[in-house]
């Protein structure tokens, strides 16, 4: 579109123009040669951007041509040349459009030079002046696209990694709710399955005992469902000011280590506690990690470690870091699992992650003699 424009633009001036006295005898007068080579360098452009440099030399070329034929010029070609020096440097890398660059002046200087008339130092300076700044111009353009460019990438990679952090905050979340809802689940769950195994051994022999473990079902049962819809509460969606007035109720620590280990000798199974150096105040994680450990080890102690079991806990305060320990006599999760089959489960998998997420030890296994362990260690400079 360009060079059409330019062609019936320009052309008519080769015919139409008198040039000022003492120039006509310079110049051949205008023929099908000259129109040929204008019209071959103007419409050359229709490539400037796909091959702008080989654009440019094919132009450089005619221009020389045309100077050999002692053709005037015009402003076809003056132009297409001009636009030529933009393509390369707007369209190409900087080694190729600075060679594209310093062809251009070559040719230029070597057409100003040839000139019939002498042009004087200012015209030189300017119309290098004119050369330069269009490749300045074409190269500014290109750093600037470049430069967006890299803005548009910057902007999809952060934008990408914003997903990414979603969906990983999202599994992160969702294992936690998971944890969660394990440890209160599985807990209350298991007590009231020993409970009501033992209300079924002693209904016909003995039925106040019977009432009196049906009485610790509904109670466990009834905790089980309090605690469940607090986690759920928590879960809601809805907006904050429909939240005014509702209860929220702490998180459990070690705190309530004590509740938790009577609730657990209800159930018929013996527990110590032994707490060694000067108990300190804990970050809210790690409590919260603390006491969910000891409830999972103790609700695993109480479905696989078999009637007549004991089961210790104890907590080791030092300068560093605490370190909670749950031991039992009985079956041992492990052989357990291997009778039935079983992988390991949520549970201590949970243990895994709650520990590791403070920068915490973990080591579960058989304890020797018999029984099973539960070994936390957590960081409290972490």
């Amino acid at each position: 579109m360009l060079a059409v424009v330019l062609l019936v633009v320009g052309l008519p001036q080769l015919y139409v123009e008198r040039l000022p006295h003492g120039l006509s005898d310079a110049f051949a007068e205008p023929d099908a040669l000259q129109l040929a080579l204008v019209v071959a360098a103007t419409m050359a452009l229709t490539f400037r951007r796909t091959h702008p440099l080989a654009t440019l030399c094919f132009m450089s070329a005619v221009q020389v041509w045309l100077r050999l034929g002692d053709y005037r010029p015009s402003v076809p070609d003056a132009v297409a040349f001009l636009v030529g020096v933009y393509s390369v440097a707007a369209h190409r890398p900087l080694a190729r459009s600075s060679l594209g660059g310093l062809l251009a002046l070559v040719v230029f200087n070597t057409l100003l030079a040839s000139f019939p008339v002498d042009l004087g130092f200012l015209t030189y300076l300017s119309e290098n002046a004119l050369v330069v700044g269009v490749w300045v111009l074409g190269r500014n353009l290109r750093m600037r696209r470049a430069y967006y460019a890299e803005l548009e990438d910057r902007a999809a990679r952060l934008e990408r990694a914003r997903g990414t952090d979603a969906r990983a905050a999202r599994v992160e979340e969702r294992s936690r709710i998971a944890r969660e809802l394990h440890d209160v689940v599985a807990h209350h769950v298991s007590v009231m399955t020993v409970q009501a195994g033992a209300a079924r051994r002693v209904l016909d022999r003995d039925p106040d005992s019977a009432r009196e473990a049906m009485t610790t079902i509904e109670e466990v049962g009834r905790t089980a469902l309090s605690e469940m819809r607090r986690i759920v509460g928590v879960l809601r969606t809805e907006r904050d000011g429909d939240r005014e007035g509702q209860e929220l109720v702490p998180q459990p620590g070690l705190g309530d280590l004590d509740e938790l280990l009577q609730h657990v000798r209800d159930t018929g199974l013996s527990v110590q506690l032994w707490i060694e150096g000067e108990a300190r105040a804990l970050s809210p994680g790690v409590d919260v990690a603390a006491f969910r450990l000891i409830q999972e080890a103790l609700t695993n102690t109480l479905k696989h470690a078999g009637a007549q079991a004991r089961a210790w806990v104890r907590l080791s305060y030092t300068d560093e870091d605490l370190t909670v320990e749950v031991e039992d006599d009985g079956r041992g999760t492990a052989t357990i699992m291997a009778d039935n089959g079983e992988r390991p489960g949520h549970g201590l998998v949970g243990m895994y992650e709650r520990v590791a997420l403070y920068g915490g030890e973990l080591r579960i296994g058989p304890r020797v003699g018999g029984g099973f362990g539960v070994r936390a260690r957590f960081p409290l400079k972490a």
